[in-house]
Formats: structure tokens, C-alpha cells, sequence
């Protein structure tokens, strides 16, 4: 997706099962600056038009949006996630909650109307900006923690096999990551990969 702090060029994909309105929602969009990727009025094929055209948006308004609808979504949302604006009038709240599990950023429980197209896009933005920040910091969380269980291992190890407590150990690691220009991380990989395969050639 296209980082921009406007909506101006924001490429838009519709899918929309009632054509004329597909067509009012196009021109819609055209008048609020935005480009008009592709205009779809059936799920057939979704999956193949957003990875050619690689929309910044998706809007969606399905009379009866199904389950290979949300499966379709989720695939989106796990490879390429992008905005998704999803317009029904159903309003189950089961459905609601597999809906935005499954990547839809805005649910409007009722038929698009062309004065909603715009702010409803631009919360939507708003919200997958908010959302990707949060999953890039979680992820980044992850990261730190499995690093730090790495280096622990890598530390308990090289302490055993130069017979020196922890803090020596560590020291050791951080002079090979400095001498080497390395990440900690990855001298603890080297050091886990090396004296491991030294001990089993020991065994």
C-alpha cells in the first residue's frame, strides 16, 4: 500500500454487486481526487485484481457478502494488507467480528451512500495506520524477546565452555559483537551453532 498522509491519488478498488451503484460510487470517488482502479461487481477473481492492481483501498458494498468473501479478505490481510471499507446491511454481530478478523478496517452496517464515501475512507485510513503501527511494534516485541532468549542460551553456553560466571560471558559476546560489527543476535547464533556442534563432536 502507498504510505500518504492525503487521500489525493489514492488508488481505489470497488467491488459493488449493483452496477448503477457501482457506477454513482466511481463517479464519486473521481470527484473526491481518487483514482478508480478497477470497478468489480463480483467476488470472481478478487484475490487476482488486487495483486494486479495493488489497490491503496478497497471498498465493498455485497448485498449478501458470503464466507469466501471473508476468506478471500483474510488472505489479502495476511500477504498484502491494505484498507478495507466494507459497506452490509448485515448486521450480525457474528458476522461483523469475522469481518473485521478478517481484515475489513471500517464496517458500516448499512448501504453506501455517496456522502459517506470520502470520511468513511478516510477512517478507514486513519484506523490502518493506527493498526499497522501497532502490529510493526508487536512484531518488534517479538523480535527483542526471541533475541534476548537467544543470547541468554548463547551466554549459559560460552560461560560453561570458558568456565567463567555470566557477566564474563557477556562481556566476551559484546566484544565479539563490537569487534565484528555485528548484532548481538547474531554473534549468538555463531556462538550457539559453533559450541553445540563442538559438543557433539565430543560425545
Amino acid at each position: 500500500m502507498v504510505e500518504t498522509d492525503t487521500l489525493e491519488s489514492l488508488g481505489v478498488m470497488v467491488l459493488d454487486d449493483n452496477h448503477e451503484r457501482a457506477t454513482m460510487v466511481e463517479q464519486s470517488l473521481l470527484d473526491n481526487g481518487f483514482r478508480v482502479l478497477s470497478l468489480l461487481t463480483s467476488a470472481a477473481g478478487l484475490l487476482n485484481q488486487i495483486e494486479q492492481y495493488r489497490p491503496d483501498v478497497i471498498v465493498i458494498d455485497l448485498e449478501s457478502p458470503d464466507r469466501d468473501v471473508l476468506e478471500s479478505l483474510s488472505v489479502i490481510s495476511e500477504h498484502n494488507p491494505t484498507p478495507i471499507v466494507m459497506f452490509s446491511q448485515n448486521n450480525d454481530p457474528d458476522f461483523v467480528s469475522e469481518a473485521v478478523q478478517a481484515g475489513v478496517t471500517a464496517y458500516q452496517g448499512r448501504e453506501l451512500s455517496l456522502d459517506m464515501v470520502k470520511p468513511i475512507i478516510e477512517v478507514a485510513m486513519s484506523q490502518f495506520r493506527s493498526f499497522n503501527l501497532l502490529r510493526e511494534q508487536l512484531a518488534q516485541t517479538r523480535t527483542e524477546l526471541e533475541e534476548s532468549k537467544l543470547i541468554e542460551r548463547a551466554k549459559a553456553l560460552l560461560a560453561k565452555h570458558r568456565r567463567v560466571d555470566s557477566a564474563s560471558a557477556y562481556q566476551l559476546m559484546r566484544k565479539l559483537s563490537m569487534d565484528n560489527n555485528k548484532r548481538m543476535a547474531a554473534v549468538a547464533e555463531t556462538i550457539l551453532a559453533t559450541l553445540s556442534k563442538h559438543d557433539e563432536n565430543n560425545i
